[in-house]
């Protein structure tokens, strides 16, 4: 973090522990999910906690499904806005591993199409929600500025790093397998790869929102890679 950023810890399963980081903001960035991408099911404590300190904006940024959090949003007095990104692009760094020492990627959705966004361009939404007139009670669906399939990410990585990387696709049973190993729970993985087995049509078509929001338009997927190039590297 920069320097002039003060870091408080906090449990969000354990929203007594956010008391102290509370005191004094006015405008509060909420996730949905704990530990191993359990849904929180302190929404309610939550946000009456941020209501007792004062809090005046809070921007929350779902999971895929609308929880406690966000119900509990909706039922203050806070002006909320909700944000609801497609897909990240800092997912492709789960093959960070596998194209350096295989020059491989290994994934089941090799033909899925979705629009998938920088996680600074979800930042500068969140932080003109927060610091800027306009955005309360808005549900913010947020994309990059290209549909793109797994495929097309490969081999944009692969141009930019100057070498050949094989795709391979996996068969649900291995990538189940994958995202046990990094304890995701059965729920979130059938979630997940219903969503890129049959994606629904927002998943796929490109919004103007972070434009119309921050004023500038959002970064390509090659924007995003440039700037992780060495991660991929030998």
């Amino acid at each position: 973090m920069p320097a002039a950023v003060e870091v408080v810890g906090g449990d969000l399963s354990n929203p007594d522990t956010l008391v102290p980081a509370l005191e004094g903001v006015s405008g509060l960035h909420l996730i949905t999910t704990g530990t191993g991408y359990v849904p929180l099911t302190t929404g309610k404590e939550i946000i009456a906690a941020a209501e007792a300190a004062g809090v005046q904006r809070v921007s929350v940024l779902w999971d895929g499904k609308k929880g406690t959090v966000e119900h509990a949003v909706e039922s203050s007095n806070l002006e909320w806005t909700q944000l609801q990104p497609v897909e990240y692009m800092s997912n492709v760094l789960s093959w960070r591993e596998s194209i350096r020492t295989e020059g491989v990627v290994r994934d089941l959705y090799g033909d899925s199409i979705s629009t998938l966004i920088h996680e600074g361009d979800i930042g500068r939404v969140a932080a003109a929600a927060l610091t800027e007139d306009g955005h309360a009670g808005k549900i913010y669906t947020l994309t990059g500025p290209e549909a793109l399939s797994v495929q097309d990410k490969v081999r944009i990585l692969s141009d930019l790093i100057g070498r050949d990387i094989q795709f391979i696709r996996l068969t649900e049973e291995q990538e189940r397998k994958r995202m046990a190993e990094l304890g995701v729970g059965e729920d979130i993985m059938d979630y997940v790869i219903n969503w890129h087995m049959n994606p629904p049509v927002e998943a796929y078509t490109v919004n103007p929102t972070v434009e119309i929001v921050t004023g500038r338009p959002a970064k390509t997927f090659a924007e995003w890679a440039q700037e992780h190039v060495k991660l991929f590297k030998v």
